[in-house]
């Protein structure tokens, strides 16, 4: 397999990029490669571009793969050609200045940061790649992009839907666009169940954890269904011990919500506290006052998976999955779930239905009457 390396510019400094389809093994790669970064916004590794760096990735690549050094303008660049400096594009004013106007509008309607920058990039990388004033571009330029850039790159659905989302927001905002909104589709989701561990495999992950902050905070995750950054952003007011319950404050679509604390937590919340003292944030990082970073905690539940000989791909949202599917199957009603879970539409609850094991357990197969 040939792997073609190009010199970009990224922050005034000259970089290897590469095109690369994503594989585990490559992945390990690149991330053995000292000084190597991972663009999200284009999904591109990249690496200093230097002698070193060329030698340690022929080194660790050959002889599977042929590495090919381009640092010509050549066809095969041009055509994959998407943002990275983007004061090298000849409609880079006009972009910068529609988008920041673009944030300032986000962020007076309240979107959450997340959203901010997700939908900013999108657009960055967007309208870099199409090279056209942004109030000519149209229905067949999004059509070019989706077929020369989204599907070329075999980037996900996910993602497909994320320039969709920033591209309909953008220009519905705008006047005298020959860009049609509502002709622009979403593409077909995949049909995906959530992944759900049992609850002896919660229990032999927490177990195993000998760090209190740890055990608290995997804990709080799978005991009230959190996601990641709500358990993050907690303070330790949030925590309502007298009555026991824990406030999630504007979580995912600017949204409060409580969920029922047991008093087996409150208790292991309790030790946690005594013993780091935490000041701003209930669960801070290695300064304090600053809050735990989700990098670090998703390392924290790899150790403890690998600790408990659990071989799956386990990820902090499976516990928030595993969660609800336990509690459905322990007989809580589903709308009691949906409140604790913060979804807006009960069909997005209704999922968890195909994951319990209440109902498909007691099915005898006919193979059996055989």
């Amino acid at each position: 397999m040939k792997l073609i390396f190009h010199v970009k510019e990224y922050k005034s400094e000259q970089r290897l990029f590469v095109d690369a389809p994503a594989s585990n093994e490559l992945i390990s790669i690149f991330r053995s490669i000292e000084g190597r970064l991972f663009s999200g916004s284009i999904k591109m590794w990249h690496f200093p571009n230097n002698e070193k760096s060329r030698t340690d990735l022929k080194n660790k690549l050959s002889p599977k793969y042929e590495l090919i050094w381009d640092n010509s303008n050549n066809e095969l660049q041009q055509a994959q050609q998407a943002i990275v400096h983007i004061n090298t594009t000849a409609y880079a004013e006009e972009y910068k200045n529609a988008i920041l106007l673009f944030k300032k509008w986000m962020q007076q309607k309240r979107y959450s940061n997340n959203t901010i920058n997700v939908y900013t990039d999108c657009l960055h990388v967007f309208f870099n790649w199409i090279q056209q004033p942004i109030l000519d571009i149209d229905n067949s330029h999004v059509f070019l992009f989706n077929d020369q850039y989204i599907l070329k790159k075999q980037l996900s659905v996910t993602y497909q839907s994320q320039f969709v989302n920033a591209l309909k927001l953008f220009y519905s905002r705008l006047f005298d666009r020959k860009l049609i909104v509502e002709k622009i589709d979403r593409p077909k989701k995949p049909k995906t169940l959530p992944n759900v561990l049992s609850k002896e495999e919660i229990k032999l992950i927490l177990e195993g954890i000998i760090n209190n902050k740890h055990r608290a905070m995997l804990s709080l995750i799978y005991a009230c269904g959190l996601r990641c950054g709500e358990l993050l952003s907690l303070k330790p007011e949030h925590i309502d011990s007298k009555r026991n319950l824990i406030i999630i404050k504007q979580a995912k679509g600017n949204k409060d919500r409580v969920a029922p604390l047991s008093t087996k937590l409150i208790e292991l919340l309790r030790t946690y506290y005594k013993q780091y003292k935490p000041k701003n944030y209930l669960f801070e990082g290695q300064e304090q006052g600053e809050a735990y970073t989700a990098r670090s905690l998703q390392q924290v539940l790899k150790q403890s998976v690998s600790k408990a000989g659990i071989k799956k791909p386990v990820t902090l949202h499976w516990l928030r999955h595993s969660f609800a599917t336990h509690l459905l199957e322990n007989g809580t009603d589903l709308r009691y779930i949906q409140e604790i879970l913060g979804h807006s539409r009960s069909t997005t609850t209704e999922i968890y239905t195909h994951v319990s094991n209440k109902s498909i357990q007691k099915i005898v197969s006919p193979f059996d009457y055989l």
